[in-house]
């Protein structure tokens, strides 16, 4: 009796404690308390992480560059090391666009806002 009821009891709890959220479920998502967070979030990653990591793979992909062709122009050995730099700096570009890309995405899909469409106070023209 006592292994039945140490089997059940976890799949009991936690169908306990998902009951309000089945009784929520009409009202929807408030994001407006949410809002204000997400969108710090969201502009922590566009303004500061995002250029951060592209200027670091930016940084590898010369230095590999630099490698290949200048330092290793005689030595396979560096060359193989500088071309390993620029696989690496390159792999960097692609996911640190795919996470911009996704972060856009999601941002988008949620409605949330990652700034201001306004520059220095003024509004863009429109079509």
């Amino acid at each position: 009796m006592t292994k039945h009821v140490k089997r059940t009891s976890p799949f009991a709890i936690v169908f306990v404690l998902a009951l309000p959220l089945f009784a929520f479920a009409q009202s929807g998502i408030n994001t407006a308390a949410i809002t204000p967070y997400s969108n710090g979030i969201l502009n922590v990653i566009n303004n500061i992480l995002v250029p951060l990591i592209i200027g670091i793979a930016f940084i590898v992909f010369l230095w590999g560059v630099f490698k290949y062709f200048i330092l290793g122009a005689a030595n396979e050995d560096d060359r193989r090391e500088g071309r390993q730099f620029v696989l690496w700096g390159l792999i960097g570009f692609v996911v640190i666009i795919s996470v911009w890309g996704l972060v856009a995405l999601v941002s988008n899909t949620l409605g949330f806002s990652t700034g201001s469409a306004t520059t220095n106070g003024l509004t863009p023209p429109t079509i």
